[in-house]
């Protein structure tokens, strides 16, 4: 039971009356600080002590430091920790703490080297501690000293030493140390298997990620709104919709508490799965929404294309939210996709005469794309020479994948002359010159940036399609000679060729970049990893089933013509995901208009 001076000290700041306090005072009067963040009422107690000449022991000075550490008051913790003539490791682990969650890392880690010098033993919570200041380039490295500290301690299968560990080890990209890590805990909970999925997902090993959380939950783990919400962000890479459905439901089931982040990671996942409609459905339905809500509905309208959805929105949440830099780069975005060239040179206007400092190189890079798109490319240029920002590789990368498009090869050469100035061994650079050539019939050409690329040893990323179907992932390369089905594919793609030719397909040959005989370059057309994916596709799904395909690169103009011409003559929808946006398909109609 508390003391009157006790309680009085705490609630009104009263002095305990000095020499005469007894510790019991005074540890409830500074717990009582702790417990309220009553960081005034709590330097009042402190200075009591002081000018009492009462010496607080190792465990009531420990006291201080915490109290000062809750309220935020680092540098009077430090004086009070450098001030006491015994430490404990309480004590040291409490100043450590303070200093890793305020974001001071180099204080936190010079302050654990003092602890260890000083011929203090760490224990399981301090290297838990110490751990997530391991930051910077260095950081693999520090992160590897501790967990050799904690190997010679016992403490690396700890629960709290071995979650740290692995998920600094995953956030370096060490994902193999991570694991090893993982593998070796006694027990794992709901912290550890979160990280170490949350690992995967960080370095975009996606499908690994989902088949752990299938391990996992299939074991009985407990799952958090963090779990969810580290698999939602691989299920939206995936494009899986079925089983982001299904983790809705789970999240629904499970009935958590109110989210606002996990909200917002159903609405990306959905509308990257190609299902606005659900996307919307989320947003409409969240009690409270943040910017970064609105920013993830206005960027899924934006990547369909659905330019005027992207305006109507943007106009919406300026009456309830403000707006801030990635909602402008949204909507940029999404006018820029949805051919809105006007309206989004309007709203870029209006901030620029405001002058709002949330412009940046990225805003007028999306400016850029606008222009690009739609064949103002000397504009572009020129606004690319003043812009106050001095200009980066994906401006000038925007603008000559614009000259690609118009082959435009005098504005072409300008932007790719920067470009391979400033990253020599960017293989896209010399791709996209050379196919500007090549469109052009420019064949010299074509064979001096190949030439160009062999010397500096740089190499095209191969295009890769990939669809799942019954809960597995079915990857398709160009050219691809290995998939199991190779035989029945290609059977597949000749009989759909003559189908489709018959209701008025023509290949576009302009698509293949290189110098041959026309009948060789519709083979070569044929072998391309999207026309694979819908091939396999409409092998292996039932009639009035949307067929889903995810590609790494953009979409060519051939694979797209071939796409509508199928959803016209079998009668079914393809959603196509590539790396810029998604194409809907639907009774040879695009919902991108042509325009990408």
């Amino acid at each position: 039971m508390c003391s009157a001076a006790a309680r009085r000290a705490a609630t009104s700041g009263l002095a305990v009356p000095g020499v005469e306090a007894r510790f019991h005072d005074y540890d409830a009067a500074v717990t009582s600080c702790i417990d309220r963040r009553a960081l005034r009422e709590g330097r009042q107690v402190h200075a009591q002590m002081v000018k009492a000449r009462y010496r607080p022991p190792v465990y009531l000075g420990t006291r201080l430091v915490i109290m000062y550490v809750k309220c935020d008051a680092l540098d009077d913790a430090r004086n009070v920790l450098d001030g006491m003539p015994e430490r404990n490791v309480v004590s040291w682990t409490a100043m450590i703490s303070g200093y890793s969650q305020s974001g001071r890392h180099p204080e936190a880690l010079e302050l654990f080297i003092r602890m260890l010098r000083a011929g203090c033993k760490p224990n399981e919570f301090t290297l838990a501690t110490v751990l997530t200041s391991c930051s910077g380039p260095q950081s693999i490295h520090q992160v590897k000293q501790v967990h050799s500290l904690a190997a010679k301690t016992n403490f690396e299968s700890h629960m709290f030493v071995g979650s740290s560990l692995l998920d600094m080890y995953a956030k370096s990209g060490n994902i193999q140390e991570a694991r090893r890590v993982f593998d070796m805990l006694p027990e794992r909970d709901t912290v550890s298997c979160t990280a170490i999925i949350s690992g995967y997902v960080h370095l975009g090993l996606d499908e690994e990620a989902l088949d752990l959380f299938r391990q996992f939950y299939s074991a009985g783990m407990r799952c958090n709104y963090v779990t969810f919400m580290t698999l939602l962000t691989s299920l939206s890479r995936l494009a899986s919709l079925d089983y982001g459905k299904q983790v809705h439901g789970l999240i629904l089931r499970k009935e958590l508490p109110f989210f606002v982040v996990l909200q917002n990671s159903l609405i990306d996942m959905y509308s990257k799965c190609g299902k606005l409609l659900y996307s919307r459905r989320v947003f409409d339905y969240m009690p409270q929404r943040s910017a970064i809500s609105w920013n993830a509905m206005l960027m899924g309208y934006g990547r369909h294309g659905v330019g005027l959805e992207v305006v109507q929105l943007f106009r919406t949440m300026t009456e309830e939210v403000k707006p801030d830099s990635v909602t402008l780069l949204a909507v940029l975005s999404g006018c820029s996709h949805g051919g809105l060239v006007d309206e989004g040179l309007d709203i870029f206007d209006l901030i620029v005469k405001e002058q709002n400092a949330i412009l940046s190189t990225v805003h007028y890079g999306c400016v850029i794309d606008l222009l690009g798109r739609a064949g103002r490319l000397q504009k572009a240029l020129d606004l690319i020479e003043n812009m106050p920002f001095e200009p980066t590789p994906a401006i000038w990368g925007s603008l000559l994948g614009a000259c690609r498009v118009h082959v435009n090869v005098s504005v072409a050469e300008v932007a790719a002359q920067k470009l391979l100035d400033m990253e020599p061994g960017n293989a896209g650079n010399y791709v996209i010159l050379s196919n500007i050539y090549a469109a052009a019939g420019m064949w010299k050409d074509v064979f001096r940036v190949r030439k160009l690329m062999l010397e500096k040893t740089v190499s095209k990323e191969p295009g890769q399609s990939w669809i799942i179907l019954d809960k597995v992932i079915h990857t398709f390369h160009s050219s691809e000679r290995f998939h199991p089905s190779k035989k029945d594919i290609d059977a597949k793609i000749k009989e759909l060729y003559i189908d489709l030719k018959a209701a008025g397909f023509v290949p576009d040959l302009s698509c293949v970049l290189h110098d041959v005989d026309d009948e060789q370059k519709e083979r070569m057309l044929l072998g391309h990893s999207e026309k694979l994916a819908i091939t396999f596709g409409l092998m292996n799904t039932p009639p009035g089933l949307t067929i889903r395909i995810m590609k790494n690169l953009r979409i060519c103009v051939d694979c797209h013509n071939f796409a509508k011409f199928v959803s016209k003559v079998y009668g079914r929808e393809i959603s196509l995901r590539d790396k810029n946006r998604f194409h809907l398909l639907a009774d040879g109609a695009c919902t991108c208009g042509d325009y990408w």
